[in-house]
C-alpha cells in the first residue's frame, strides 16, 4: 500500500476527497466517476487512475452498479493518521494537555497556545466533518485538529514553493540548452 502521504500530496486526489466528503454529509454520500469527471472538469481517465489510488490507499470504498461505480469516502485512514499526529500536536506534551483531555473537547483547548488559536476553529464548528470524522477529532483532542489544519497550511505554501522551484529549474534548464 502507498504511504498516505504520497496519496494526499497529489492536488487531484485532495480535490477528489473534498468532494466526497461534502457528499458525506448527504443522504447519497456516494459520486459516480462521471460525477467526479464533471466535478473536477478532468477526463474520464484520469480521474478513474486517481480513484484506484485513492482506493488502494484504502481512502476511498467502491460500489458496483452494472457498469456504474460509485465512490464514497472510507475515513479510517485518516482516523489512524490523526492519532498517529496527535504525539506531534504542540500541546500534546505540555503542562495542560491532560486537563484538556479529562475535561473532553472544548474550544478553549487550542486557545491556550498563542499559535494554535487562530490555526483551528473548535472541532465542534466543522460541520463539513461527518459524525465519526468529528468523534474521532473530538477523542483526539482539540491539539490534533489544531495540527492538521497548520499541516494543511504548510502543505499548501510548500506545494506552492515547489511549483515555483520547479518553473525556476526548468527555465535554467531551458536557458541552458
Amino acid at each position: 500500500m502507498a504511504d498516505i502521504f504520497d496519496v494526499i500530496s497529489d492536488a487531484t486526489r485532495r480535490d477528489i476527497l473534498a468532494l466526497l466528503l461534502k457528499r458525506t454529509a448527504t443522504a447519497t454520500p456516494e459520486l459516480s466517476v462521471s460525477d467526479l469527471v464533471a466535478h473536477t472538469k478532468l477526463s474520464q481517465p484520469t480521474v478513474s487512475k486517481q480513484l484506484k489510488v485513492l482506493r488502494d490507499a484504502g481512502l476511498v470504498a467502491v460500489r458496483e452498479d452494472g457498469q456504474h461505480r460509485y465512490y464514497r469516502l472510507d475515513t479510517a485512514p485518516l482516523a489512524s493518521l490523526g492519532a498517529w499526529l496527535q504525539g506531534f500536536a504542540p500541546q500534546a506534551a505540555g503542562p495542560h494537555s491532560a486537563g484538556s483531555r479529562s475535561a473532553g473537547p472544548s474550544s478553549a483547548a487550542p486557545r491556550s497556545s498563542g499559535t494554535a488559536s487562530s490555526a483551528a476553529p473548535p472541532v465542534e464548528g466543522q460541520s463539513v466533518l461527518p459524525e465519526d470524522i468529528r468523534a474521532a477529532a473530538a477523542g483526539a483532542g482539540a491539539a490534533v485538529a489544531s495540527a492538521l489544519f497548520r499541516i494543511q497550511e504548510a502543505w499548501t505554501d510548500l506545494s506552492g514553493q515547489a511549483k515555483q522551484a520547479a518553473a525556476r529549474a526548468a527555465e535554467e534548464l531551458r536557458k541552458r540548452s
